[in-house]
């Protein structure tokens, strides 16, 4: 069977979405035309049966839009605020949208020690289980409101990675403002070549990835969708990295089209979600 092929009988499917690809670039403010796309795209998986977990960057770049703050606020409680304002204005609209087309979301707020605490990641794994049972599109953000440098998690790659490795996800699906993998940054280099298939992430694969983000909404660069390709498919979870400018492309995808760099999941039995968190906990505090 091709590879492309095999994403069709997909099940259990995490779709990533970033701040840039749910914001107008002037103004920060929700693209509601692009977000009704979307909610119409996860309704239509629903309704093969399969299940969806969203995992929803946004609401720093809402709240901040809301109160009228321009550019990325750096202060740690302000950007707090920001979200504490914005999460609840995204879940409103999502909830809203959902329900048009007959079917439920329902939010789930994680930092680090959600997945370290042994009691926690239990109790996040079963409240996921469930809300699935119960048809539910479960939308996971980082809790920017509570969270401190300690247990952020810094970015959604990484959070939508340990969520599909938590609740073992057949499919993770970043959608960037890139169209995949690249063999160098394409809007710096005319010659970069696309990759289309990564069956073997090693380490010279993962030093391509850029620390940038294109974007002055979002925090994930190439380098951390690329150590999200790493959990996601050491965890059997296969990846792909496609452009969230459209939305339509999400059910490309699913049919096995050639849109997107696809990571092959290859399970590792000896990955631990908790040693990993707690290795980068330790490279940064030695940094």
């Amino acid at each position: 069977m091709n590879i492309r092929d095999r994403l069709k009988d997909k099940q259990r499917i995490i779709i990533k979405i970033g701040s840039s690809s749910l914001t107008h670039p002037g103004t920060g403010a929700l693209n509601l035309t692009k977000l009704e796309i979307l909610v119409r795209e996860i309704c239509d998986i629903r309704n093969m049966g399969k299940e969806v977990i969203l995992v929803s960057s946004g609401a720093i770049a809402v709240g901040r839009s809301a109160i009228g703050i321009s550019g990325r606020p750096e202060e740690l409680e302000v950007k707090q605020a920001c979200a504490a304002i914005g999460q609840a204005k995204l879940m409103m609209i999502y909830q809203k949208l959902f329900s048009e087309y007959g079917h439920m979301a329902a939010q789930i707020l994680i930092t680090k020690n959600t997945i370290t605490n042994p009691v926690s990641r239990r109790n996040a794994y079963n409240t996921f289980q469930e809300l699935l049972k119960l048809g539910a599109v479960p939308i996971v953000n980082e809790n920017d409101t509570v969270a401190t440098y300690e247990i952020q998690f810094g970015d959604n790659d990484t959070l939508s990675a340990l969520v599909a490795s938590l609740i073992e996800a057949d499919l993770l699906i970043l959608l960037s403002d890139i169209d995949g993998l690249f063999t160098d940054d394409p809007h710096q280099n005319p010659d970069a070549k696309f990759v289309e298939v990564v069956e073997e992430l090693d380490e010279n694969l993962l030093h391509m990835g850029k620390d940038t983000s294109g974007s002055d909404v979002g925090t994930g660069g190439m380098s951390a969708k690329l150590s999200a390709a790493k959990i996601a498919t050491t965890s059997g979870t296969d990846m792909v990295i496609a452009n969230g400018e459209d939305f339509h492309v999400i059910h490309k995808i699913m049919q096995g089209q050639n849109y997107g760099t696809i990571f092959v999941g290859k399970k590792d039995h000896s990955f631990s979600l908790v040693d990993y968190l707690r290795s980068i906990h330790h490279k940064e505090e030695v940094r």
